[in-house]
């Protein structure tokens, strides 16, 4: 069972995680880190039984307009485990109030249809009215 929780972990476990999933363009500098997670709007942190930390999701935000999801990691192991989309649908239930919710992607496969499960269309497919939308990068 894992437990979604609004946290900052600490900056040992951030590294840990980003480091699982090979984003070292973010453990190069773990203060940068630090900052990033600590000056963003919202962080969820997913936590397996042992309290272990097994995902996370941070959102940079006005709070009323926009929400921009900016990273969402999940452990390699707890992949396809439901946690990356536990914690995708729990930054929607809290920013369901913003007019749109943005957020940047690859061009992979699985991933478009992840999101597109979670009702995110491709940027350029977007209408003015549309609440959430990616963009996929190259």
């Amino acid at each position: 069972m894992v437990t979604i929780s609004a946290e900052r972990p600490a900056t040992d476990e951030l590294l840990d995680l980003y480091d699982a999933v090979g984003w070292t363009a973010y453990t190069r500098d773990p203060a940068v880190l630090r900052r990033a997670v600590d000056g963003s709007h919202r962080v969820l942190a997913a936590r397996d039984d042992d309290g272990v930390l097994v995902g996370l999701v941070r959102v940079v935000s006005d709070g009323a307009t926009i929400a921009y999801v900016q990273d969402l990691l999940v452990r390699p192991a707890a992949q396809r485990t439901g946690v990356g989309g536990a914690l995708l649908d729990a930054v929607l239930e809290r920013y369901g109030h913003v007019r749109q919710t943005v957020l940047l992607t690859d061009a992979e496969p699985g991933q478009r249809a992840f999101y597109e499960s979670r009702g995110f269309t491709e940027a350029h497919d977007v209408e003015p009215s549309s609440l959430r939308a990616f963009v996929l990068l190259r």
